[in-house]
């Protein structure tokens, strides 16, 4: 009998000092969380902070980017944690790292779309509500999200883009620059006043508001082409304008060259029919 006491109290002493231990490594885990946790709080909310100064980057990005962070620092505390319960964690890491990679093989498009989208919203090659040309898709920027960019053309499609096949092609963004240029090719007979036409063409260059005084307007003869005289007409305007700038301008050009007398020339081939009894002739 008293060998069984003396069993039971061993066993019940050896139940509090694993109690004892393990409690020791409870608490001090929980600490760790507790403290881990608001740390990363602080740090979050001062990335938060400090992108909110930032002037040109996006809203979509700043969340992201702190969100990341805080678990950054989560995955750090947790890797703290198994190290206090004896766990090794090396092995663990590289358990993880082996998980990570096949993930990633399997989500590599979308995870190239969410780096894609970073650059986007980063580096800013276009804002919402510019024109765009990208991977062959053009339109209006409508929306700038991680995974992909909401593009609406001039017919009135909403075409979906995938991030990463716009960042994989050249991107050109006519609304970047507040100026552009354009050219306007006018063909006049070979019997028509040349000076005349250059100097009608000028005028109505120069007597639209929207064309830009700086740098001059251009008005040349450009080519003496097969059936007409090219003059080439040369200004710049505001980007917003370009578009209504040239149709008014060809409207004009047609109209006033009409009015005084200047002809339009078409393509045209001369034909020379040969009689019979001259082809005869040429054959012998």
């Amino acid at each position: 009998m008293e060998n069984l006491d003396n069993s039971t109290l061993d066993m019940i002493e050896s139940i509090i000092a694993i109690g004892v231990d393990y409690g020791v490594d409870i608490v001090g885990a929980i600490v760790m969380l507790v403290v881990g946790w608001t740390i990363a709080g602080w740090v979050r909310r001062g990335v938060r902070h400090a992108l909110e100064r930032v002037p040109r980057m996006d809203e979509t990005l700043k969340p992201f980017l702190a969100k990341l962070v805080w678990y950054l620092i989560m995955i750090f505390v947790m890797v703290a944690v198994l190290n206090q319960f004896g766990v090794q964690t090396t092995s663990l890491i590289a358990v993880l790292g082996a998980a990570g990679l096949a993930i990633g093989l399997a989500l590599q498009g979308t995870l190239a779309n969410v780096a894609s989208g970073v650059m986007l919203l980063f580096l800013r090659p276009f804002n919402i509500g510019d024109y765009v040309d990208a991977a062959g898709i053009a339109g209006t920027v409508v929306e700038i999200g991680l995974f992909n960019t909401e593009i609406k053309t001039n017919i009135g499609l909403c075409l979906i883009v995938p991030n990463s096949t716009i960042w994989a092609s050249p991107i050109t963004n006519f609304s970047r620059n507040p100026t552009r240029r354009f050219d306007l090719p006018v063909g006049i007979g070979y019997d028509d006043d040349v000076d005349g036409a250059l100097a009608l063409l000028m005028g109505l260059m120069t007597g639209d508001g929207r064309v830009l005084g700086d740098p001059e307007p251009l008005v040349v003869v450009m080519e003496l082409g097969d059936s007409a005289v090219i003059i080439k007409l040369r200004a710049w305007t505001r980007s917003g304008d370009y578009g209504a700038t040239v149709w008014d301008l060809n409207k004009e050009i047609i109209t006033e060259l009409q009015a005084t007398g200047y002809s339009i020339p078409f393509p045209q081939r001369d034909v020379h029919i040969v009689s019979g009894e001259a082809a005869s002739q040429e054959k012998d």
